[in-house]
């Protein structure tokens, strides 16, 4: 019998290599975000090379705009779908090299397997993973979305090996007999750090506060409204984290001592995520640190999950809201601006726990340019959502809206009593048009 050592150095090899592995009709599934491997990502073109065809490349919030996505000659070899859009993608997609996949992040990979299956297509995954232990254990480290998932139906699995990963717990854990190449790089792992927040995303994070009692569970997402709300939270106590994205906020969160996972009701004693991109520091707090569990967002995000965690509150942002509380948080008009993630789920998720409340949090303006450079002010709260716009989370579960002016709470309003409670969360500015909007459309 071959040591894990052995079968290791059998299957090391170039990033090339590893891509001459992939057959037509393959579907390649790669991990998301800081989990992408970029040694592996960064010579799909090889494909050119190889003469396969009709393959497929399913990313989710890629942080690289790689070549290969930009290369009008890969059409024919390799098709591009998206998950979850970046500033890359959304480029692409002018040029027709990549599509948007409809999805809720709880059911898309069985649905893509199912089409995978239907198609008789092979499933292939492309990840990053921490070096192997002595037991033949690599860790998928930064992301386990979805990636432990398509391993257990029986996917070739390529990953890339880098030392600069954390070793993670929960459904990270892949061994060597797992996998069909390894390429090794050194490169550094993406970083970012905390951003300053502005006074209205201040504003915002003391409003959403407010909701969020002693004991809650929470998710919270990325951006400068979610760390206001975090720095609010530090006089909180007994709170628990049970979240798609694990952030650096968290990690101040437990290190005050507000956040202790005491009173969860799931999972108690541990801090549940999906996958996470940060700082070296956070990086660091996760390495090899068993009270943070990632866990398949298949499990994370359903809402029947999510319902056994007390109180839970889910913070989520949108780009759009109307009257009747529909929210568009994934598109601007017809272009795709990122992805509906986990929004949906949570936002039902939360509102099925014990005291659980859903909250959108967002500015009640944004700002464009006209013709002559001049800035032009915009309601985030409108009468009609935006000509195209995707509509990611029903005005049937739609919950609290927080504003820098305030909560609108909507669960089981009438709409004429929406009307009312979003207009008071309105810029000043807009709030004697919405009424007439709404009067006029008999939005009532």
């Amino acid at each position: 019998m071959k040591t894990f050592e052995e079968l290791y150095r059998e299957k090391k090899m170039t990033a090339e290599q590893a891509l001459e592995l992939i057959q037509d009709n393959d579907y390649m599934f790669s991990s998301q975000a800081a989990g992408e491997p970029e040694a592996i990502l960064e010579k799909l073109q090889h494909l050119k090379k190889t003469g396969v065809k009709n393959t497929v490349l399913n990313t989710c919030l890629p942080l690289k705009y790689y070549e290969a996505f930009k290369d009008p000659e890969m059409k024919g070899i390799m098709a591009h779908n998206g998950w979850f859009f970046s500033a890359g993608l959304r480029d692409a997609q002018t040029k027709k090299l990549v599509s948007d996949v409809p999805q809720s992040s709880t059911s898309i990979l069985r649905k893509t397997l199912d089409r995978i299956a239907y198609e008789k297509r092979r499933p292939v995954l492309l990840a990053t993973v921490s070096p192997m232990d002595r037991h033949g254990y690599m860790s998928l480290s930064v992301s386990a979305i979805y990636e432990r998932d398509i391993i257990n139906k029986g996917a070739l699995v390529l990953v890339e090996v880098n030392p600069n990963y954390p070793r993670t717990f929960g459904d990270t854990q892949v061994h060597i007999s797992e996998v069909a190449a390894v390429v090794e790089s050194d490169r550094p792992i993406f970083k970012s750090k905390v951003g300053q927040y502005t006074e209205t995303d201040a504003a915002i994070g003391k409003y959403v506060a407010s909701l969020i009692e002693d004991g809650s569970t929470i998710q919270l997402g990325i951006g400068n409204i979610p760390n206001a709300v975090a720095t609010e939270l530090k006089s909180k106590h007994h709170l628990g984290i049970h979240t798609e994205m694990f952030t650096e906020t968290m990690v101040d969160l437990i290190e005050c001592g507000a956040v202790d996972n005491s009173q969860k009701g799931l999972l108690n004693g541990y801090s549940v995520c999906s996958f996470t991109m940060g700082s070296q520091r956070l990086y660091d707090f996760i390495d090899n640190n068993p009270s943070v569990l990632f866990k398949s967002c298949t499990f994370t995000n359903d809402p029947f999950t999510i319902r056994k965690n007390n109180k839970f509150v889910s913070v989520n942002a949108t780009l759009e809201i109307d009257l009747t509380g529909q929210c568009a948080s994934e598109t601007v008009g017809h272009v795709q601006w990122s992805g509906t993630g986990g929004q949906s789920e949570t936002v039902q998720g939360a509102q099925m726990s014990p005291g659980g409340k859903s909250i959108i949090a967002m500015h009640s303006t944004y700002t464009t340019k006209d013709e002559n450079g001049k800035e032009v002010l915009h309601s985030k709260i409108v009468p009609f959502l935006q000509k195209g716009s995707v509509v990611t989370t029903s005005r049937n579960d739609t919950d609290y809206v927080v504003t820098e002016y305030g909560i609108a709470w909507l669960r089981g309003l009438n709409v004429s009593r929406r009307v009312e409670a979003l207009i008071s969360i309105a810029h000043p500015d807009f709030r004697e048009e919405l009424r007439r909007q709404a009067e006029l459309n008999s939005i009532w």
